[in-house]
């Protein structure tokens, strides 16, 4: 993560990180160039009303333009790559899995399920900006998905009411996860038709397609109501996934699933720390186990 100091500092990253000129810039969020000229040189502060359109047309956290947007900015650690905030660099990394389980009954008000024509737009932004292939599914798989497992397909909106991280869950058929086990298959080849009620399996198969949130705050939140879902599921089940993060790595093994298959030449195209994987397990250990 790196520290920002001012909003001009952080438009500056955003505009190089998204290969975006000054001019692409403006007509995204709806200004003039000049205006983002003189935003970049700190020299006028974004209006408290165009915060939501930079937000919106960006996806960068709320509270991370809000706090740099003010007449003393409150210095806030960023990650383009991950799109995580922080105010410390101390809470920068994902906590340890002690931190989710001490913890798991917290609740809070601002999960809800995605609401499909009000959420999809934030969620494909979200997915296009972190995925580096076009391994992601179809938007229609995820309109379906929320109406088979609502549980595990929501949005938290954080404090503000402004998008803040969603998690995205597939409830597949045996023959499906077969299928991308194998790998004859991919996110891209999923449809529908390869999704069925969890209560029709005497054994669901949990298809983790994505997990995210702006901060660790929120991620906290995210993973308590997913790990809370399993914890009182009552049966027998398989959790798997195809991931790419860097940041989870040891954190997926140490809750307990395995590394069915690594990609070691598609991590070296994508220049990536640790290669993209098809992960699976269950959760029993860590839920249950003292």
């Amino acid at each position: 993560m790196k520290r920002y100091h001012s909003i001009g500092e952080l438009f500056k990253d955003y505009r190089e990180y998204n290969n975006l000129s000054q001019i692409d810039f403006a007509a995204s969020i709806k200004v003039d160039l000049r205006t983002i000229q003189r935003w970049e040189k700190d020299l006028t502060l974004v209006k408290s009303e165009k915060e939501e359109d930079i937000v919106l047309a960006t996806l960068m956290p709320y509270q991370l333009i809000h706090n740099l947007n003010a007449a003393v900015p409150i210095p806030t650690f960023y990650s383009f790559k991950t799109r995580k905030y922080s105010l410390s660099e101390q809470n920068s990394k994902l906590p340890n899995l002690s931190w989710y389980k001490d913890q798991l009954d917290l609740t809070t008000p601002n999960i809800r399920t995605i609401d499909y024509d009000l959420d999809i737009k934030h969620i494909d932004n979200y997915i296009d900006s972190q995925h580096k292939d076009d391994s992601y599914v179809n938007d229609e798989l995820i309109r379906e998905a929320v109406k088979l497992l609502p549980e595990l397909n929501f949005v938290f909106t954080g404090r503000t009411g402004y998008y803040a991280g969603h998690c995205i869950v597939l409830p597949i058929k045996e023959a499906t996860y077969i299928k991308l086990r194998n790998r004859e298959i991919d996110n891209k080849n999923l449809r529908a038709t390869d999704l069925i009620s969890p209560k029709q399996l005497e054994r669901p198969i949990y298809y983790r397609y994505e997990i995210s949130g702006d901060c660790n705050e929120t991620i906290f939140y995210v993973m308590a109501e997913f790990f809370r879902y399993f914890k009182n599921l009552n049966k027998k089940y398989l959790l798997c996934g195809y991931t790419e993060r860097d940041d989870n790595y040891h954190l997926n093994l140490e809750l307990g699933l395995k590394n069915v298959w690594e990609d070691k030449a598609l991590q070296e195209t994508l220049g990536l720390e640790y290669p993209p994987r098809f992960i699976e397990g269950d959760f029993d250990h860590f839920l249950f186990d003292d």
